[in-house]
């Protein structure tokens, strides 16, 4: 156990952060499935922007890293164009 006040704030925080991120990560990992889900094109086509927006944020906060949003915007994009 931490016996510094210091330390112990760093591990409230560490809690804090931790239970973020993982909202955020879930938040975004059950985007991309309901968009996969998608059959409609046009549909897709206005989510397009939403999501894409959302995988942006959740890289530049650091939460994924920028090359899985680019790789995922990618797929996503790819998706949509087959429809």
């Amino acid at each position: 156990m931490a016996n510094h006040k210091s330390a112990l704030k760093r591990i409230r925080q560490n809690k804090t952060r931790r239970l973020r991120n993982r909202y955020y990560g879930k938040t975004m990992r059950n985007a991309v499935r309901n968009f996969r889900n998608l059959t409609d094109k046009a549909e897709a086509m206005a989510k397009l922007p939403e999501i894409t927006s959302l995988l942006d944020r959740m890289a530049s906060k650091g939460r994924i890293h920028k090359n899985k949003a680019a790789n995922l915007k990618s797929k996503l994009t790819k998706q949509v164009n087959a429809l």
